[in-house]
């Protein structure tokens, strides 16, 4: 995952108007898609909590997280340069470990079957895995 090109991200004034409602709803048992990473910035060593959207997958000891905007994500790469996080998902804290990037076909491989392809169509430039 060496990828050096970022994407741009959403505008900061669209994710200000929403974030406080994503945050609302999410990693709410009654709201299974969308869960909440809390991480703490590697740089400056504040504790955030990042709204994040949940693939399901066969596995129930991981998490695959889409990351639509690259793997430069500043949540993901504190996740990564931390060695995990505490997701908040299904109105439950679990702690996740070994956090890893990978690419569209290793995540397709891992998430339920209805999902395969839509996951494998590189419509995500990278996937972050985590142990739970």
């Amino acid at each position: 995952m060496g990828e050096s090109t970022r994407l741009p991200g959403p505008p900061r004034w669209a994710v200000r108007a929403t974030e406080p409602l994503v945050l609302a709803f999410s990693g709410r048992r009654w709201f299974p898609l969308w869960a909440v990473v809390h991480h703490r910035g590697r740089k400056s060593g504040n504790d955030y909590a990042t709204p994040i959207a949940v693939i399901p997958t066969a596995a129930t000891d991981v998490f695959l997280i889409g990351l639509p905007w690259g793997p430069k994500t500043n949540w993901a790469r504190n996740v990564l340069a931390a060695g995990g996080a505490t997701v908040t998902w299904k109105g439950r804290d679990h702690r996740a470990t070994e956090p890893r990037l990978v690419h569209a076909d290793e995540a397709a491989a891992i998430a339920m079957p209805r999902l395969k392809r839509i996951v494998g169509s590189g419509r995500f430039p990278a996937f972050l895995v985590l142990k739970r």
